[in-house]
């Protein structure tokens, strides 16, 4: 077996520990250390028990885990009421927006009748105009023959 030797800081970074807690490890000899050079090296691959937790240890023993049928039971039950809660909120979330779609369709219809209003209203008033200015126009033309005739007779 190939051993990897590893100095404190690669071991720290590996196992996220700290320097101490290994420091800690290496005095009660849970680790095994060498000195290479002045400095310590630990070999990751041996004792890994050490550094980890009793729970996992215990885990790790565990053949085969057994589950009350109570458990299930309340799990699937949970698990069903959730999945109804968001069925209602889907359902009340398209309703929402149906609503919001029929809401912005009357505004828009709404809109539609105002706009034909005023284009109706715009061409009542342009044809107005027209008529208006027709009428000017004969004035002019019936008052310029009027007063050419009077400017006629009193220059005569």
């Amino acid at each position: 077996m190939v051993e990897n030797w590893m100095d404190l800081q690669e071991y720290s970074e590996l196992t996220r520990l700290d320097v101490s807690s290994i420091d800690d490890l290496i005095s009660r000899e849970k680790l095994e250390t060498k000195v290479v050079n002045g400095v310590t090296l630990v070999n990751p691959s041996t004792n890994i028990n050490a550094i980890a937790p009793l729970e996992m240890q215990e885990l790790k023993n565990v053949d085969s885990i057994t589950v009350a049928p109570q458990f299930v039971e309340k799990t699937i039950g949970t698990i069903i009421n959730l999945h109804e809660k968001v069925l209602v909120a889907k359902d009340e979330t398209i309703e929402s927006v149906k609503s919001e779609n029929m809401f912005l369709k009357e505004a828009l219809s709404s809109l539609q009748e105002l706009y034909e209003e005023d284009r109706n209203t715009i061409e009542t008033f342009t044809e107005q105009l027209r008529l208006s200015q027709e009428e000017v126009e004969f004035l002019r033309r019936k008052y310029k023959l009027m007063w050419g005739k009077v400017v006629e007779e009193y220059s005569k």
